[in-house]
């Protein structure tokens, strides 16, 4: 393996920065089968790497896809070391699991070399999450939120103001930190355009995991639940009938529209067109600028069905937050402070945002 392959920028930004390791804690990585499609062996090598060079006293755990049980050696692992990294879509089923005390636990979604050694895994991960937290606050204390996009998506909520709390959020650290905080759409009315494709949100397995979409469905919600769905009759019944079969195996409610967010890490960019693995490229994208999720059908976090808007307008009371995908950052005084505070933030937000898969 060259230097060229370890670049000690971003996995310090991942071991020390994110995941607050030091030499002699414990770490065990769980990654994913290589074969599976979604991390790269080469990826848990570097880090490893890495990790031993730092002092940190490491194992790995390699599994398979993700299941509807909870994995016993994975919980086993976690009890075992100071800290769990996760390069399996495993720990993305655990983001909303009761932590466990005294444990850290990372979710990590760089799923290659590249990415890694990219923006999106070596800018300042303090920087992402102070960021993250201007940007809850200024939607938090907002009293009426619209979102619309122009291929024809067009609802909004009001908003009870409030303080900023993490207890919507994960009880796992993201790698890298790539959305807000998940805003509750118990109040959200008016449509959604639904394109592209259906994707689970990660949580639990069913098949078929994507529903292509040639042509927008829009989802017309009142009072954060879905009333029905207009468009192509075909495609209409298609969508119905996903509903139906996902919330038939859980037992679940399938017309709860639960929270949405959007991504604000503009260093992530996909450079394999989406239709080649829809559950892998929505599992990803949700990070970038561009693309604001909703989750669906299930009345908790993250429910089970995934709706991504791409090049979002957000407006907070008015004023636009997001503008055709773009987050206008210096319009708001804290966020603002963040991109001064940070020069690498200020930059990286300058540049040309990462590709999209679309």
């Amino acid at each position: 393996m060259t230097d060229a392959l370890l670049d000690s920028k971003a996995t310090d930004n991942l071991l020390r920065n994110c995941a607050g390791l030091n030499p002699g804690n414990s770490l065990t990585i769980v990654h994913e089968n290589p074969a599976l499609g979604w991390y790269d062996e080469a990826l848990v090598e570097a880090i490893v790497a890495a990790a031993n060079e730092i002092g940190i006293e490491t194992s790995t755990l390699e599994v398979g896809a993700p299941g509807n049980q909870r994995n016993d050696k994975v919980l086993t692992a976690i009890q075992d070391h100071d800290c769990t990294l996760f390069l399996s879509r495993i720990g993305d089923q655990e983001r909303f699991a009761t932590p466990l005390p005294g444990k850290k636990i990372v979710m990590c979604y760089i799923r290659n070399l590249d990415m890694l050694n990219s923006s999106f895994g070596s800018t300042a991960y303090q920087a992402m999450v102070e960021l993250k937290r201007a940007l809850d606050q200024l939607i938090n204390r907002a009293k009426y939120i619209e979102i619309n996009c122009s291929t024809g998506t067009d609802c909004s909520l009001t908003h009870e103001a409030r303080v900023s709390t993490a207890a919507h959020d994960v009880t796992l650290s993201r790698f890298p930190m790539g959305v807000v905080t998940p805003i509750g759409a118990a109040n959200l009315s008016g449509r959604v355009a639904l394109a592209d494709f259906l994707t689970p949100t990660g949580s639990g397995v069913y098949e078929p995991a994507s529903l292509e979409l040639p042509a927008p469905v829009f989802a017309i919600l009142e009072s954060g639940r879905i009333t029905r769905f207009e468009g192509d009759p075909a495609s209409v019944a298609r969508v119905n009938h996903h509903y139906q079969a996902v919330a038939a195996q859980f037992a679940i409610d399938p017309w709860v529209v639960h929270s949405w967010h959007v991504g604000i890490h503009p260093g992530l960019s996909y450079l394999q067109p989406a239709a080649v693995n829809p559950d892998r490229w929505s599992n990803t994208i949700f990070n970038h600028p561009r693309i604001l999720h909703f989750h669906t059908c299930g009345n908790y976090a993250p429910g089970e069905i995934c709706w991504i808007v791409k090049d979002p307008t957000i407006l907070l009371d008015g004023k636009p937050l997001w503008q055709r995908g773009v987050p206008l950052l210096t319009e708001f005084e804290k966020t603002r402070h963040c991109l001064e505070e940070w020069p690498q933030l200020k930059d990286l937000y300058a540049g040309e945002p990462g590709a999209i898969g679309i």
